[in-house]
């Protein structure tokens, strides 16, 4: 994917259309603006308290859900929505972040400090590793598991041991940005979505600063959502064999599958 230093904005939410009117929105670096495109909808369990979304080489997509009596592991076919595989997590766990790494699916909890790995295909639990403080977003790269909790901070993780190897603080104009939830390693870039808002974070992950924005206000609008205090945006996914990026909700009623366009 080559990706734009910008925010972006919502172009077409139902037809996603090239050549539609783009939303502008702001670029933390420039001040200016770029476009993104929905190139495709796709069926969500609007049940499904979304806190991450991995995809595996071979394309096969998962999600992580949270709330206690509700947290699962699951593969979901993209194209239906249809749950095809899940694992439910006993009920005094609240599921959080999750990644694919060397091949096997891997999810924190929020507060129980636990975190989870599974085979991939069957999801049979196979492992556990314990760590202190909250659980909020996995992604992984080049080796290390890469892991948000909810403040400024994200910690590089040893996935052996799950013991912390480094840490970056995050920033944005020389201030903390705290709320990094869900989060996915793309093309060089860690992407946060930030709690409670339509923004989408793109950080330099080897200074922790804020190099750009995304901002999904408006496809959190169009899921008018029971409640949408608490379905916000959370659920980023990028297929890198495909080049293919995706966003979601928690109790959203679709993916969206989006794509960066020049301004």
């Amino acid at each position: 994917m080559k990706l734009i230093p910008a925010a972006i904005a919502l172009a077409s939410i139902f037809g996603g259309a090239a050549d539609s009117a783009p939303v502008a929105a702001t670029d933390v670096q420039t001040g200016g603006a770029s476009p993104f495109i929905v190139v495709a909808e796709f069926p969500h369990d609007p049940d499904a308290f979304t806190q991450g979304l991995a995809f595996a080489k071979n394309g096969a997509f998962f999600e992580g859900t949270g709330l206690r009596g509700e947290s699962s592991v699951r593969k979901v076919d993209l194209t239906s929505g249809a749950v095809l595989k899940s694992f439910d997590l006993d009920d005094r766990y609240f599921g959080e972040g999750v990644t694919i790494y060397q091949g096997k699916l891997w999810q924190l909890t929020w507060q129980e400090r636990e975190a989870f790995v599974y085979r991939r295909r069957s999801l049979a639990r196979i492992d556990a590793f314990r760590y202190r403080g909250e659980g909020w977003g996995l992604t992984d790269h080049d080796g290390e598991l890469i892991m948000s909790n909810g403040r400024a901070v994200i910690r590089y993780r040893n996935p052996t041991n799950f013991k912390t190897t480094r840490k970056i603080t995050v920033t944005e104009d020389g201030e903390p940005v705290t709320n990094l939830n869900e989060l996915e390693w793309i093309e060089g870039e860690i992407w946060a979505n930030i709690w409670q808002t339509g923004r989408i974070v793109r950080i330099d992950p080897a200074t922790g600063e804020v190099t750009g924005s995304l901002d999904v206000s408006e496809l959190w609008t169009t899921e008018q959502n029971d409640d949408p205090d608490v379905g916000v945006p959370n659920g980023i996914a990028y297929w890198a064999n495909e080049d293919r990026l995706f966003v979601t909700g928690k109790l959203w009623h679709n993916v969206y599958e989006i794509r960066l366009v020049d301004p």
